[in-house]
C-alpha cells in the first residue's frame, strides 16, 4: 500500500510526525519513505511493507495529511501501475522531460574513439536542434580482446564538449560502481556542464548488485535495457530493483531479443512490447534500433532497415530513442557496420517526427472513438 501525502508537507510538521508515530504502531507493517523533489512541488510517499490487506483504505485515508491511497498489487510494487494510481508517469532531469508522452532522441556514438569524431557528432546534434546523446565510455565486450572503451580518460573532453555544444543528456553505460563515481567526479571537474543517463547494458540486466548500487543514488536517471535471453517479466523486476533502492528516474529500453529467429537482423525486433510496458509499468520506453537491426542495409524503398524499425516502435508509443551515428563507421572502434552517417541525421529526424505525427493521430482517433 501506498500513502501519497499532500503536496509539499514538512517532515518537521505536526501532521507529518502524527502520521508517522501511527502508522509505527501499526503490528506487523514498516513503512519506507520516498521524496521527490520537483521543480514546482515537493511530494512524498510512504510506502507500507507487510500484510497490508487488513488495513482498510477509508480509514488510512483519513489519516493526517494523507492525499490518496494506492493499494498496490504483487507485480512492480514501485514501477507499476495500480488500480487507481494516478501518479505522474514523466520525471524531470536537467531541464529535459522523459515521460510516457514524451519523446526523446539519443543520437550519438555507440563508442567513444577519438576526441574530434565526439565534437563533430555534437555539433551535428546542436545543429539539428538536438540537446540529448549516445556515448560510450565504457563497453562490455563478448571477447576479452576487443575495444574496451576509453573509460575515465575520456570524460572530462566528452562533458566539455556536450556543455560547448548545448547537450543537456548523454546516455552512457556503466559496467561497475567505480564507473558511477568517475562519472560523478569528471561532471564535478567540468563544473557539470552536462547530465549523464546511466545505462544499463542487457548484459548487467540482472547484475543486482550493481542495480542496487546504482539505485542508492537518485541523482542520475537510468536507462535499463531488456536482458539477454530472459522474459519480459524478469527484465522488469531487474527495473524494479533500482526504485526499490529509490531511483524513481528509470527508463526501460527494449533492443532486440538474441535469437537466430531475427535473422538476418542482429537481434528480434521487440518493439511489439512498447505498449505494453507503458501499460504494466509507469516507466517511459525507449528504443535501440541500432542493436535490434544491427546492419545498415536498406530496402527496395530506399529506406534503411534501422529507420523501418525506428518508426514501428515510434508509431507504437515509444518515449525515447538510442541509435548510433558515427562520421566515419568504418573507422568506428564499436558497432560501425550499424552506425548511420552524420549527413542521415536531418533524414532521420524528419522520419521520426513523421512517425512521432502518426502515433498522436492514432492517439486521437482512439480518444474519438472511446467517447462515441
Amino acid at each position: 500500500m501506498i500513502l501519497v501525502l499532500s503536496p509539499d508537507i514538512r517532515p518537521d510538521s505536526p501532521e507529518y510526525k502524527q502520521l508517522l508515530t501511527h502508522l509505527a504502531n501499526l503490528p506487523g507493517i514498516s513503512t519506507r519513505v520516498h521524496t521527490e523533489v520537483g521543480s514546482e512541488q515537493t511530494l512524498t510517499e510512504v510506502y507500507l511493507i507487510g500484510n497490508t490487506k487488513a488495513l482498510p483504505v477509508e480509514d488510512m485515508q483519513s489519516l493526517p495529511c494523507v492525499d490518496r491511497v494506492v493499494r498496490i498489487s504483487e507485480e512492480y510494487r514501485v514501477l507499476g501501475r495500480h488500480k487507481n494510481d494516478n501518479r505522474a508517469t514523466y520525471f524531470d532531469y536537467n531541464g529535459v522531460r522523459f515521460g510516457q508522452d514524451t519523446l526523446n532522441v539519443f543520437a550519438g556514438l555507440c563508442a567513444v574513439d577519438t576526441l574530434e569524431h565526439v565534437e563533430l557528432m555534437m555539433r551535428a546534434l546542436r545543429d539539428n536542434g538536438q540537446i540529448c546523446t549516445r556515448m560510450g565510455a565504457y563497453k562490455p565486450r563478448t571477447s576479452p580482446y576487443s575495444f574496451q572503451g576509453h573509460g575515465k580518460a575520456c570524460l572530462p573532453y566528452v562533458f566539455e564538449l556536450a556543455g560547448k555544444y548545448g547537450i543537456k543528456v548523454i546516455a552512457m553505460e556503466i559496467t561497475h560502481e567505480s564507473h558511477l563515481e568517475e562519472i560523478c567526479e569528471a561532471l564535478y571537474v567540468t563544473g557539470n556542464s552536462t547530465g549523464i543517463m546511466l545505462q544499463i547494458g542487457t548484459r548487467n540486466t540482472q547484475n543486482f548488485e550493481l542495480l542496487k548500487i546504482v539505485g542508492r543514488q537518485q541523482e542520475l536517471p537510468v536507462l535499463i535495457k531488456r536482458g539477454f535471453g530472459i522474459t519480459l517479466d524478469e527484465s522488469l523486476n531487474a527495473a524494479e530493483y533500482l526504485a526499490s533502492e529509490g531511483n524513481r528516474k528509470v527508463v526501460f529500453g527494449l533492443r532486440g531479443m538474441k535469437t537466430n529467429m531475427g535473422d538476418p537482423h542482429r537481434n528480434f525486433v521487440d518493439f511489439a512490447h512498447v505498449p505494453v510496458v507503458k501499460r504494466l509499468t509507469r516507466m517511459p520506453v525507449c528504443i535501440d534500433p541500432s542493436h535490434s537491426v544491427g546492419l545498415r542495409a536498406t530496402s527496395p524503398d530506399g529506406i534503411l532497415d534501422i529507420m523501418h524499425a525506428t518508426a514501428q516502435g515510434i508509431i507504437a508509443g515509444a518515449n525515447m530513442v538510442l541509435v548510433d551515428f558515427h562520421p566515419v563507421p568504418s573507422k568506428a572502434l564499436v558497432d560501425g557496420p550499424q552506425a548511420l552517417l552524420i549527413k542521415e541525421l536531418p533524414f532521420f529526424l524528419e522520419d521520426v517526427r513523421i512517425a512521432r505525427q502518426a502515433y498522436q493521430q492514432r492517439v486521437v482517433l482512439a480518444e474519438r472513438y472511446a467517447d462515441a
